[in-house]
């Protein structure tokens, strides 16, 4: 018998060899892209991980809030003389009859929040009867006491740099052996608006304000630009004046948004006229931010609709709005939805063109109306995260808890509502 086979040339196998060689180096170089890009991920995820936890660790002890009980004699005569700051230092002085020096009466008086008088306001509203009567009431603790029952100041008598004197730390130490100091749900913080005592400080008024602000910023720029995304990709003639205007779009989707805060405040306050600090000029301008986004993500989910659905309509006798209405722009919604979704979330992070037109003003009143001033949720903690107290650094992780609850909230509706209008086919 003959041998068939023969001897690979060295050549051929040279050429494999380096063929193989070649295939392992590509494999251990994707092996190492694709450990590269889960690195990248871990690493994001890190950060965003050490981001919420620190946010979270500094903010959530702003949701309590340390209160002492003093019993308070409501005596007539200060009340009717509108004298209650008075009728706090004298109720407390009761709990330390040995305290009578003008400095101990000051520092006993320095355990209670400046505010301590709304709490025997809110307890004669409720029962006018207990005029002339001593009842217990819980008052706010000031921001020195609730850090310090929070363990962010020392209470170890003696230290220099103290927030609180040796006698107030013994005073304190005797309330809490009392029980007449504890820790109670931080309502203020929900419920009112901004102070310049921490204590008494709230996010009521900037959430308002928030709400009035994205309302108009929809209101304005979601017809707007839904409307001008139909009309550029629909009905538009294709010529060098709609090619500038999509150019132009397309730019001002990159202009600084402090840019769109000057633009208000030469049109809106100093042409116009309209109120300062208003949650309505403020709610103009973020439109003008939003309407960018929501035109380029609407034409490109007009684009998506798959050409058959206008020829069908079409062949079936349907006019050209017919189509667009009927037909496309229900199929198109979803994508529209999701820019929206996208320009309303930069809108709510927005801080300097609200700086621009004044919004950056110490406001204590909740506004009622859009035109009252306000606050907005961004600006608020760009406010008390400029504050030097140790208490309003708790309160800036607070409102940044509270932003990113307002921001989910808004992009869980939005993404309901997407949902709701999302057709296949």
């Amino acid at each position: 018998m003959t041998d068939t086979s023969t001897a690979v040339p060295a050549a051929t196998r040279q050429s494999i060899d380096t063929a193989a060689a070649h295939l392992k180096r590509r494999y251990r170089a994707e092996r190492r892209f694709k450990a590269v890009g889960l690195g990248a991920i871990l690493l994001a995820m890190g950060f965003l991980v050490l981001l919420l936890w620190t946010i979270i660790s500094n903010g959530a002890s702003a949701f309590m809030q340390t209160y002492i009980r003093v019993d308070v004699t409501f005596d007539a005569a200060a009340i009717d003389g509108d004298d209650l700051p008075g009728l706090v230092k004298s109720s407390i002085q009761q709990r330390f009859p040995a305290v009578e020096s003008r400095s101990e009466k000051r520092e006993l008086a320095g355990l209670l929040s400046s505010g301590a008088d709304l709490d025997i306001r809110r307890a004669l509203a409720a029962d006018p009867s207990v005029k002339g009567t001593t009842q217990p009431l819980w008052m706010v603790a000031s921001d020195d006491v609730d850090m310090a029952m929070k363990g962010y100041v020392s209470r170890q008598p003696g230290l220099a740099g103290n927030r609180l004197t040796d006698r107030q730390i013994a005073w304190l130490a005797e309330l809490e052996a009392a029980g007449a100091v504890k820790k109670r749900f931080n309502t203020i913080l929900l419920s009112s608006g901004d102070s310049r005592e921490p204590e008494l400080a709230g996010l009521w008024g900037a959430v308002v304000g928030s709400v009035f602000s994205l309302a108009i910023t929809l209101l304005v720029s979601f017809p707007l630009g839904v409307a001008t995304a139909v009309y550029l990709e629909e009905f538009a003639p294709k010529n060098r004046w709609t090619a500038l205007i999509e150019v132009n779009i397309n730019n001002l989707a990159a202009v600084p948004s402090v840019v769109f805060g000057l633009l208000g405040l030469a049109i809106f306050l100093n042409f116009l006229g309209m109120p300062r600090s208003a949650p309505l000029v403020g709610g103009l301008v973020l439109a003008l931010i939003c309407l960018p986004t929501i035109i380029i993500a609407g034409r490109a989910a007009l684009k998506a609709v798959p050409p058959s659905i206008r020829e069908a309509a079409l062949g079936l006798g349907a006019s050209k709005q017919q189509v667009v209405t009927d037909h496309v722009l229900p199929l198109a919604m979803p994508g529209i939805m999701t820019g929206t979704i996208l320009g309303m979330a930069h809108a709510l992070g927005e801080t300097a063109p609200l700086l621009m037109i004044g919004m950056v003003a110490f406001i204590v009143d909740i506004p009622a109306t859009p035109l009252d001033p306000s606050a907005v949720l961004p600006v608020q903690v760009y406010l008390w995260a400029d504050s030097p107290e140790r208490a309003f650094v708790e309160r800036t992780s607070a409102a940044i808890l509270v932003l990113l609850v307002f921001l989910g909230a808004m992009n869980l509706a939005a993404i309901m509502l997407r949902k709701k209008f999302e057709r296949r086919w």
